[in-house]
């Protein structure tokens, strides 16, 4: 018997009704995410990625269709995934761990318990040293980590990153991408990533599904077949800049003024 996918998309679309009209913000999409993938959406401002998010969080309901984890309807439903902004929003009157403690705090896990849980994690993946520390006194780049172990430590085996490293720096993104593959390889978690940076989300996923815009759709799959785990270097293979071509001719072929031309 064929197992389920982890997540699945189903006919799923949105309609906003505005002053002047409706505005479909995504038309009936599908897509269906084994468990233990990392998959990255890629597209225009306003394909509807982050409207995807918003409804496979249950923040959102769809116009059509429905959100199904594991077999089950997920649609509609708060707390069924994990789902972390591109802001860390750390709480700046608590600490680096009771930051990390705060989602199993919240699902009822005693802040005892929660923080004996969160420290070895603190310590193990970059920020030892920080845990009695408030986030004012981290870099950009130690805050996402904290939101980041945060995230997965509410134990959910869904999770949605929405663009978790667009306000970084180059050389503070390399890293945290390095060490996001790091943190996938050893949680093994179901990871839907939104981006808009083509390299980081072939160097990151084992499928990039690339969008367009009015309306938001998804127009192609693409599996990506580097061998995990990767090191940086893969970035200057043939192989690897031959997707990137791909990917962003797909990308520019969305361009309206590109298209009439």
């Amino acid at each position: 018997m064929v197992s389920p996918p982890k997540l699945r998309l189903e006919n799923l679309s949105k309609t906003f009704t505005t002053d002047n009209g409706d505005f479909v913000a995504l038309a009936a999409s599908n897509l269906d995410i084994p468990a233990g993938r990392f998959v990255s959406l890629i597209g225009p401002s306003g394909c509807g990625k982050t409207t995807i998010f918003n409804i496979v969080a249950g923040l959102l309901p769809p116009t059509t269709g429905r959100v199904l984890i594991d077999g089950e309807d997920a649609t509609g439903f708060i707390g069924q995934v994990g789902y972390m902004l591109q802001k860390d929003l750390l709480l700046p009157w608590r600490t680096v761990l009771d930051n990390v403690a705060l989602g199993m705090e919240i699902k009822g896990t005693p802040l005892k318990e929660a923080r004996e849980r969160a420290l070895p994690l603190i310590q193990r993946y970059g920020l030892g040293g920080f845990e009695h520390q408030h986030p004012s006194a981290l870099s950009g780049g130690m805050r996402q980590r904290a939101a980041l172990l945060r995230t997965l430590l509410i134990d959910m085996d869904v999770i949605l990153l929405d663009e978790p490293f667009g306000a970084l720096d180059a050389q503070t993104k390399s890293k945290l991408q390095e060490w996001l593959l790091g943190l996938f390889n050893d949680f093994g978690r179901t990871v839907v990533f939104v981006t808009h940076d083509v390299e980081e989300a072939i160097y990151l996923s084992d499928e990039i599904h690339v969008m367009a815009s009015k309306p938001g759709r998804i127009v192609e799959a693409l599996p990506i077949d580097l061998p995990r785990p990767r090191h940086r270097s893969v970035v200057t293979t043939p192989r690897f800049m031959a997707m990137k071509k791909y990917c962003l001719d797909l990308l520019h072929d969305q361009d309206p003024q590109r298209s009439a031309a």
